[in-house]
Order: C-alpha cells, then structure tokens, then sequence
C-alpha cells in the first residue's frame, strides 16, 4: 500500500466485454482502489455497472467495438461461426485484436491527451492502447486474464499436453511455425493503426511484446505448463474474487437433500453453445444428483429443457457455491477452472473455444478432471461426470493444487509490478 511519501499513482485500464476476462482485470483494478490509487477503465457501456462497482470510473468507446448488453444479438466476437481453429482465430484477429486496432487506440489516446495518467494497463489482444500509451510516452502493461495464449517454447499446441523427445521437439517447433503464419495475418491491421498515429508502421507483434517492459499472465504456475517464457512475462497468479455485483446464491435444495452437488458453469459470452449445454443436461437427467446449471446473459433458459433434478440459474457466485460442489461441468474457461481448483474440485472440461482446450489439456494433465469432446453425446459426457465422481483421485488433485492456487490468488504480485512500474516517474498532476 502506499506510504505517506509516495502519492497514489494513477492508472487506466483497456479493457473489452470478452466475458472471463472482465472479472479478473476488474479485480486487478479494485484492489489498486482499495491501496488508495485512482483508476480509470475505458471499455464498453456493457460493463460500466461492474465497472463502478469496482469502484473505478468509466469512459465508453466511441469508435472501438462495443455494446450496450451482453446478449447473444450484440456480440462481435463471433470467432465461434470460424469452421476451423485456425479460422476462427482469423475471425478473432479480425474483429477484436486488430481489425479495429486503429479505432481502439484513437479513442485511447483521446482519453489519455484529455487526463494523462502513470500507467496503462491493456488487456491482452488489444494492441491499439499500447500504441496509443506508446505515443504519448506513457508506460503500459500487457495482461493476460488467464494462461499465456501466445507462443511460447515449450508450450504445446491448444488442447495438447507436452511432449519429450524428438516427435515432441518437432510438433512444436511445427506449431511454433503455424503460430507465425497466424500472428502475420494480423499485420495489416496492426500497421494500419500505427501509421493512424504516426508511429513506425513496421511491427513484427511477437517481437513488439517481447520488448514490452511487463506482461503479467494471471494464472498460477503451478496450473500453467513449463516453458520458456520472454523475460518480460511474470506469471503472478490468478484473481479469482466474484464480481461485485454478483447476488447471495440460496439453494432451491433441502439441507439434508444428500444427492452430490454438480455444477454446469459455462460461457458468459455467446458461442453457440446452447446444444452443448442441451446435452450436458440431458447428461445429468439420468444421474443421481443435483445439478445447477448457469446460463449467463446470452442464452434465454426458456430455449433449454430442464428436468427435475435440474435447476436453471443466470449467474451463480462461484465462491459461494463451488465448495459445495462435488464437480463442476464447464466450458473450461479460465476464471470458472480456476476458481473450481481453488475449490479443491474435480472438473468435466467440454471446451468450446478460444483459451478453452488449453485450459482443458492442463486440468487433464494435472489429473484434477477430464478433457471431454464438444461432440459428446449425453452418455459420454454422464460417464464423464459419474467417473468424476466415483474415483477419488480426481478430486484428491484437485485439492492438492487448491492449496498453491489459493496462495497465489491471495499474493500481491501483480499489484506489486504495476505499483512499481507506476512508482518509477513522478506522478501526473491531477484533472
């Protein structure tokens, strides 16, 4: 926290409506408030309520993608109409990480010449704020609201698990090729937007965050695969804090109802993927539990059929309820993954997209659940889950890793290397 000789700095945050990711940089944002700092968050109107309940204040895009819900009609994060991984990233480059890089960075800067600040922190992918920080001189700060989604050595393909020996040497060094191909069809956008500020069009993106001063990746390491990370990335563990606008959860269930609790957490963001969660409650119709299944905004509950063990919720605290559970079935978003381990319990992971077989691959190699196909039928996925239940290992690894996630979450590591990046200048005078 800072002492009497050392003013409260000032900050703003880059942030975009990608779902998981809000609750993470917002609690990053809170708790710099709660050690006396000013913080500002430009984002989208959709998020402006849990914007200021982090006790932030907002400015909206003008020109930079943004909405005004979070309904399935209003996304343009629409990766998930790609027919293949590689296109759906396509897509995502397109719509969100540097197709509108320019406008990102206009409105950025715009906020930044109107009320200078100490240090912007820019959620990963949206290049256009490091640019507009990187006009003015400003120190920014690229975070990652969860794993590391970029290249790395080391790190396998999305959805795989590292391998040794030659055969695994080739398939990454194969997928570290695949990965450069992919970052160059972001290129044109990104050089669009630098040469928009003036700034020296000629961006090579991986080399570009190599050479950024920080790059926190808020994930524990006891959770993320070994790799040979820029000297730049601190992996600084995870936030897992609910939301602040998140309601006291009260179960629908009699205390001494002894069925196991399960837990179908998937994606507040659309991708599609009401069959999915079909499925997984048809899944739980014929197993001898209770199951609390959230839908988030996107998806209507009235277009799923429930069944009579099955209650239908739109947001749920995790915190509240996760220790309760027996295991939780999920997209295998970062934020739900990592807030279950915290809880010490077993996951069905049935990703989607995006971040997702990543996240899947390393609960399955941490033996703490089990990496299911988006393609499972119902008896696929309540074997999944009646396995999750049944063998207790799943759950033993689980709370093994919940011990180092729980300590990682509560550490200051990360408030502590924006803190000192901030600390390194004089303070901005105020506006």
């Amino acid at each position: 926290m800072p002492t009497h000789a050392q003013t409260p700095r000032r900050f703003l945050f880059v942030l975009f409506e990608g779902g998981g990711n809000v609750p993470p940089m917002l609690g990053l944002a809170r708790r710099l408030v709660e050690r006396g700092h000013h913080v500002r968050v430009i984002g989208e109107p959709a998020n402006e309520a849990e914007i200021k309940a982090a006790g932030c204040e907002f400015t909206p895009y003008t020109r930079a993608p943004h909405r005004f819900d979070k309904s399935a009609e209003s996304t343009f994060m629409d990766d998930y109409l790609g027919k293949t991984p590689i296109y759906a990233l396509f897509r995502f480059i397109d719509r969100v990480l540097a197709g509108p890089a320019l406008e990102y960075a206009q409105d950025v800067l715009e906020e930044l010449e109107r009320r200078p600040v100490d240090l912007v922190v820019v959620n990963e992918f949206l290049f256009g704020g490091l640019f507009a920080a990187e006009k003015l001189g400003i120190p920014s700060v690229m975070v990652t609201p969860g794993i590391y989604n970029f290249y790395a050595p080391g790190l396998p393909p999305p959805g795989m698990t590292p391998l040794s020996g030659p055969a695994g040497w080739l398939r990454d060094k194969g997928y570290g090729m695949m990965f450069k191909r992919i970052v160059a069809h972001a290129v044109p956008g990104l050089r669009r937007a630098r040469q928009g500020l003036g700034l020296d069009p000629a961006i090579d993106p991986l080399d570009y965050m190599a050479k950024l001063e920080r790059s926190l990746v808020l994930t524990s390491p006891a959770f993320e695969f070994p790799a040979r990370f820029s000297a730049n990335i601190r992996l600084t563990g995870p936030v897992i804090d609910d939301p602040a606008l998140v309601e006291p959860w009260q179960s629908p269930w009699a205390e001494d109802d002894e069925r196991p609790l399960v837990v179908v957490s998937f994606s507040t963001t659309y991708q599609a993927h009401e069959a999915i969660l079909q499925r997984v409650i048809d899944a739980c119709a014929e197993l001898p539990v209770r199951a609390l299944v959230t839908v988030g905004p996107a998806i209507d509950p009235a277009r799923l059929r429930a069944t009579p063990n099955v209650v239908l919720r739109r947001y749920i605290s995790h915190a509240q309820v996760f220790p309760y559970a027996a295991a939780v079935v999920t997209h295998a978003g970062h934020g739900t993954v990592i807030r279950a381990l915290a809880a010490g319990v077993p996951l069905v992971c049935i990703p989607v997209g995006r971040d997702q077989p990543g996240n899947a691959a390393r609960v399955a190699a941490r033996g703490a659940g089990l990496h299911v196909s988006p393609k499972a039928e119902p008896p696929a996925i309540r074997q999944a889950i009646q396995k999750v239940l049944d063998v207790s290992g799943y759950r033993a690894s689980a709370r093994k890793l919940s011990e180092v996630i729980r300590r990682d979450a509560q550490s200051c590591a990360a408030i502590e290397e924006l803190e000192r990046i901030a600390y390194v200048q004089e303070p901005v005078a105020e506006g």
